[in-house]
């Protein structure tokens, strides 16, 4: 049935794992006390690539207890569900069984046909030790590799099932899966946007009344042999060094790369209509979003258009000083942080005119496709409240305009607005507030 486009979406729970820890009180205490995650890698090898440290999500296991409360059929079949799993999957999966849990939106109050999923993930690549053993079968007494042998001695070595574990689509299909949820469901892949792009997609299906409930999420990890490698020869990474949690130093003039995490976030959204009707908890409301890609520019600032347009896309006609923060990309990479700047500038004035500008980035750096659902969660958590400080922010680049938040005590304000984007000029924004009633 169709509903009126003046739908209000809200969100009513929520559920982190982060370098920072599995909770979203936790990630928020640990961003105010200025904690860093970065710290040596323990899943990529050391002294192999062009850096040796990144903010591994530590607190996360895979174990069954890391999906939260559930009854013993749903642990079950989860638990079994795992053999064709990923980690970044199974990140993905749990932290949205987290945001089922903290909304109380339990199986018998739920409408299985209206309620979905809407998932951010990137590419996910497969780790080397799929194939160890049937490249090992296929080398000549020299050690080379023999082509000719793959097809009938290798390859059966292979787990016919190593695919389910890599797919992007599966984390939104296991969720729906292992709870019955019959409504949309959509995957986004566009790397670091891939999470706005999922609340974007997710507001408009509740707005157009195709579902009352939907996950939304996404999930990342850039910590993986290949995955690390990868970025270690396209990217800017930033260089070793002896206290580690320097490394990520957003918008600050001695920034010189980003930093590797992993991590994923998930939460609830509904209709306000569908919330207010099963007496749920409401912890904000979705009230604007931006989308654009620009792959080109006169001036070769690709990314600045992109993020001007995605800021003001989701500003719409509101007054530029009613929002209370944006949460900025903020990668730590000079040409990255100059022209974010340069789009915050241009769509809000002077430093002095803007709202603070915090991120997430200089306590655990990159999450990849699950970094911006982290960063909508803590800034969400923080609304009301004071928002935490930039780390490592020690001196300004001057050629980065912004308001920064560089002590605490700077006022949250009562809205926000985040925004992320890749390499290639992709960026999404999503603009949340407090919820009014």
């Amino acid at each position: 049935m169709d509903k009126s486009s003046s739908q209000r979406v809200v969100i009513t729970g929520l559920g982190v794992v982060c370098p920072l820890g599995n909770d979203p009180d936790l990630l928020l205490q640990s961003l105010h006390d200025g904690v860093s995650a970065i710290g040596p890698f323990t899943r990529v090898p050391q002294g192999v690539l062009c850096t040796d440290y990144g903010a591994e999500a530590s607190g996360f296991t895979g174990d069954i207890l890391d999906y939260g409360p559930m009854d013993k059929k749903l642990q079950r079949t989860i638990r079994k569900g795992s053999k064709v799993m990923s980690r970044e999957i199974e990140m993905g999966v749990a932290v949205a069984q987290l945001a089922l849990n903290d909304s109380n939106l339990t199986a018998e109050i739920r409408d299985r046909d209206r309620t979905g999923v809407v998932y951010g993930c990137d590419y996910i690549m497969s780790l080397p030790e799929e194939f160890a053993v049937g490249v090992n079968k296929c080398l000549d007494d020299s050690g080379e590799f023999v082509f000719e042998k793959w097809g009938q001695t290798g390859k059966p070595e292979v787990n016919p099932l190593w695919l389910l574990k890599y797919l992007p689509n599966m984390p939104a299909s296991h969720i729906a899966i292992f709870n019955d949820l019959r409504g949309p469901n959509n995957s986004i892949t566009v790397r670091e946007a891939s999470a706005g792009a999922a609340l974007l997609e997710a507001y408009s299906t509740l707005v157009r009344g195709h579902a009352d409930v939907l996950i939304v999420g996404s999930t990342g990890s850039r910590i993986h042999p290949l995955r690390t490698l990868h970025a270690s020869l396209q990217e800017t990474l930033a260089s070793n060094q002896t206290d580690p949690t320097t490394m990520s130093r957003p918008f600050a003039e001695t920034r010189d790369g980003s930093v590797l995490g992993e991590g994923a976030a998930a939460m609830i959204c509904e209709t306000l209509e569908n919330a207010q009707s099963r007496g749920a908890s409401i912890l904000g409301e979705v009230v604007g979003y931006g989308s654009s890609a620009v792959g080109k520019a006169p001036n070769g600032d690709f990314l600045k258009q992109a993020f001007t347009n995605v800021l003001r896309a989701a500003l719409r006609d509101t007054d530029p000083k009613s929002i209370g923060h944006i949460h900025a990309h903020g990668l730590g990479t000079q040409e990255c942080d100059r022209q974010e700047a340069e789009a915050i500038y241009e769509v809000f004035g002077v430093p002095s005119e803007q709202p603070p500008v915090t991120t997430a980035k200089g306590h655990m750096g990159n999450l990849g496709a699950g970094g911006g659902m982290v960063e909508l969660v803590a800034s969400l958590k923080s609304l009301g409240g004071d928002l935490f400080p930039i780390r490592n922010l020690a001196g300004l680049d001057p050629n980065c305009p912004i308001n920064a938040c560089q002590q605490a005590g700077v006022p949250a304000g009562e809205s926000f607005i985040n925004v992320n984007i890749t390499p290639q000029g992709q960026a999404s924004a999503i603009r949340v507030q407090s919820f009014a009633g």
